[in-house]
């Protein structure tokens, strides 16, 4: 018996030693040292382990700082307002303050706005350590935005960073007046608009008579009479693409844009005549700024390629001050760029509306006090001070334009 246990053990250890060793984590087929001897079968070589995807953050995380400007300068009046369908533009400033490189998610919260008002709402910027990047951001109302005061947010946020938060606003206005104007076909037809405000200083008249064939005419008016921020008071918006006659009759018209000096105006006026037989195109725009960031100035600008006759003139006029005329007159085939650019910035030596007028010894009207009557001169009132002389002409009226108006008037006498 204990013969046959002998025999059984050494099969078991002769067994134990041929069998193959054999790893999960080797390649089969690859022969192995085992016991000083190649072993088949065994994989090799062993699996190594693999790295998690992502370190975790340092403790001491970076921030992200955010703001959000409007642009222009600082001290620009009233910048953050606009109307219906203008556009307003933003820059969006990511400071990073961290010690590692970011790529940074942007976004656009809206709140009272509607998300197509902006340009964009997400934004991917790639920001070094310690840098900062800025994006532009244009916001722009529908046309059926109410008037009031809007609300956005923009937050920006990167891994490993604290996130960052930055508001924005902006006013909308109402328009006073709108006249929008789209024409395309063949054929005729007549247009007239004429626009008159006391509270801009504008008077718009325009005649047209169309016989033809355009591919679009546009004739646009906007009027916000006290506009604020860079909208204008009056706008006109002038396009024709392709237009053509058909033999019997051409494109005329004649176009007046006038700012009255008398009511507050830059006493600017262009006039603009025409009798065409084709216009390939014109992109023509007049605005005019009496209140806001902008104000008492007042801009006309055309681009045309056209065949037939055009005649322009543009003039301004401030009495005892400045005057300048220009006029042009084509007739064949031209391609023009015309632009005329009016102000009218008071200095201090002009007479204030508000009351806080220069030293009445000038001898010019004063807005204080009371004058010495020496006929045949006019006395007006006087609000303060002391005037120790009467000019030539004396304002029948106490408003600043009026008596501005008068100063000029006298400051031409004594230059005379």
């Amino acid at each position: 018996m204990k013969l046959l246990l002998t025999i059984l053990m050494a099969i078991l250890m002769a067994y134990q030693a041929a069998a193959t060793v054999e790893n999960p984590g080797m390649t089969s087929g690859t022969p192995v040292m085992t016991s000083g001897a190649p072993v088949t079968g065994a994989i090799w070589p062993p699996s190594v382990p693999s790295l998690p995807k992502s370190l975790p953050c340092p403790i001491n995380q970076g921030f992200l700082a955010v703001s959000v400007d409007l642009t222009g300068p600082k001290s620009e009046e009233d910048k953050g307002y606009t109307v219906q369908g203008r556009p307003l533009d933003f820059v969006v400033t990511v400071d990073n303050r961290g010690p590692a490189d970011v790529e940074t998610e942007l976004c656009v919260l809206p709140e009272g706005c509607a998300p197509q008002w902006f340009s964009w709402t997400t934004k991917t910027l790639s920001i070094p350590a310690g840098a900062s990047r800025s994006e532009g951001l244009q916001v722009t109302p529908d046309i059926n935005s109410v008037a009031g005061e809007y609300k956005f947010e923009v937050e920006a946020s990167a891994k490993c960073s604290k996130p960052g938060k930055a508001n924005g606003c902006f006013r909308v206005q109402n328009y006073d007046y709108v006249s929008e104007t789209y024409v395309s076909g063949t054929g005729q037809f007549q247009m007239s608009k004429d626009v008159s405000s006391m509270n801009s200083g504008i008077k718009s008249d325009k005649d047209l008579n169309f016989v033809g064939s355009v591919d679009s005419l546009i004739k646009n008016e906007y009027l916000v009479e006290q506009a604020k921020g860079r909208t204008p008071n009056f706008q006109e918006q002038d396009a024709v693409d392709n237009y053509n006659s058909l033999g019997w009759g051409t494109l005329q018209g004649s176009e007046v844009f006038k700012s009255s000096k008398v009511f507050g105006g830059v006493g600017a006026r262009v006039n603009e005549n025409y009798n065409l037989a084709q216009m390939e195109y014109q992109n023509q725009n007049f605005n005019l700024h009496q209140t806001g960031s902008l104000k008492k100035m007042a801009e006309f600008k055309t681009a045309d390629n056209f065949t037939g006759y055009l005649a322009l003139e543009a003039k301004q006029s401030i009495p005892g001050q400045r005057s300048q005329k220009e006029k042009e007159v084509y007739m064949g085939s031209f391609e023009i760029a015309r632009r005329f650019v009016f102000r009218d910035n008071p200095t201090n030596s002009q007479p204030c509306s508000d009351g806080s007028c220069a030293k009445p010894s000038s001898g010019m009207p004063c807005f204080g006090g009371s004058c010495l009557t020496s006929p045949p001169y006019y006395n007006p009132p006087c609000f303060g001070g002391q005037c120790t002389g009467n000019p030539p002409f004396s304002p029948p009226c106490s408003t600043g334009s009026c008596a501005e108006f008068v100063q000029n008037l006298n400051n031409f006498v004594k230059s005379a």
